[in-house]
């Protein structure tokens, strides 16, 4: 890019003041530095959060059951509003945009063996589309299906850990284990893309366990997806399904304890928008940063022109045109700003990577950057540090040979 001359000269001239030299380049180092690090932190903010919908997901509406907390039509405070099958096949039946849709009933701490083997594990009785909302990972076997279902089968699907529990390294499929002493045909196993203690939990058709373990047809929870709805149509469709439980149940559909109907592409949406403004500060923060660094290039250019004012008279005295000296001037800026950003960018990727070895866990999980984006960056501070020296390398151009040469 430079001529040997030119380059040798101009690291002579900036060798002659290392401390000024080097002050200028950590500004500029600095803000290139802090904005990477500020977007990469950013980002494992956004990674913490997008972590706690893997496990579920997100265009998915759940539902479940309390107790009321207000009157209503005569209905005494404290009633339990119990769902049954009937709203599952409502649900299913009645409302356009459901897409898959499953129904859960829970036992916590169910005792499961096979001979000598066994553990305390929690069972759900859930309908096929299940896996669909948990994102359940089939590994071995199948997953529940709607023969299962109708023909209340005593059949289960189990977690890779309950599998190394209960059978090791031997299979498993079309096994039988016993869940609270009734016996259940293994058909499948499965992984979960979420908490692996989603993994310890087993899987039986929804009919099958409210036989075994209740002899009704009550379910404590009630999830559906709405494929690509949008936003604003499945927040009306979640108000809609709010309504049609209230009137079914005889509760106030403004109370909130009586049911709960969370919608989890609202709330995806909401972290969402929080994250883009944390993010747009970030990017306020780093330009800010940025910004000090190019006007303390600009003001430091400023001084090393006056400093230099007889230097270059006497270079303009022996002939040296205006281009070159203002050549000279920017060529510093473009050295003192290209050298030290890309040590900021290269200090600050290396930060990054070293705490993507310590930030594993939510809420900062995985920082990163963009390696376009913070080029990018990092060209931008070049073309601006240089735009910076601009001002006074003109300046240094219009010296007066018989002026400079007066300066003490």
């Amino acid at each position: 890019m430079f001529k040997g001359g030119l380059f040798s000269e101009i690291i002579d001239a900036l060798s002659k003041h290392v401390l000024r030299t080097v002050l200028t380049g950590f500004m500029v180092a600095w803000g290139i530095y802090m904005l990477i690090m500020l977007l990469g932190l950013g980002k494992a903010l956004r990674n913490g959060m997008s972590d706690n919908f893997k496990d579920d997901a997100i265009n998915s509406i759940w539902i479940r059951a309390g107790k009321t907390s207000v009157p209503y039509h005569g209905y005494k405070t404290g009633r339990r509003i119990r769902m049954t099958n009937s709203d599952y096949e409502e649900i299913n039946r009645d409302f356009e945009g459901v897409e898959f849709v499953t129904a859960r009933h829970t036992r916590w701490r169910v005792l499961i063996n096979r001979g000598p083997k066994g553990g305390t594990y929690s069972l759900r009785g859930v309908h096929p589309d299940h896996r669909y909302l948990e994102k359940t990972l089939v590994r071995e076997g199948r997953f529940l299906n709607d023969s299962d279902i109708r023909e209340k089968r005593k059949v289960i699907v189990i977690g890779l850990p309950v599998k190394a529990e209960l059978f090791g390294t031997s299979n498993c499929i079309g096994e039988y284990v016993e869940v609270s002493g009734v016996a259940f045909k293994v058909v499948g196993v499965f992984e979960d893309e979420g908490d692996q203690g989603e993994e310890r939990i087993t899987y039986v058709p929804i009919t099958a366990a409210q036989m075994v373990f209740s002899g009704a047809d009550n379910i404590d929870r009630l999830m559906f997806t709405v494929g690509d709805m949008p936003l604003e149509e499945s927040t009306q469709l979640a108000g809609r399904v709010r309504q049609y439980m209230a009137d079914k149940h005889h509760f106030n559909p403004d109370d909130e304890r009586a049911m709960r109907v969370r919608n989890n592409s609202e709330e995806f949406a909401r972290v969402n928008h929080v994250l883009d403004m944390i993010e747009g500060y970030c990017w306020m923060i780093g330009i800010l940063t940025l910004i000090a660094g190019i006007v303390g290039v600009s003001n430091i250019m400023l001084v090393v022109v006056s400093e230099r004012t007889k230097e270059l008279g006497i270079r303009k005295a022996l002939g040296a045109s205006p281009g070159s000296i203002l050549k000279l001037i920017i060529a510093e800026a473009v050295i003192v700003t290209g050298f030290f950003g890309y040590l900021g960018l290269y200090l600050g990727i290396e930060t990054l990577a070293a705490l993507q070895t310590v930030m594993t866990e939510p809420p900062l999980l995985h920082p990163s950057v963009n390696l376009n984006t913070a080029i990018q960056a990092t060209a931008i501070l070049v073309i601006s540090g240089t735009m910076a020296g601009l001002v006074p390398a003109i300046r240094a151009a219009r010296v007066r040979p018989i002026v400079a040469l007066r300066e003490e």
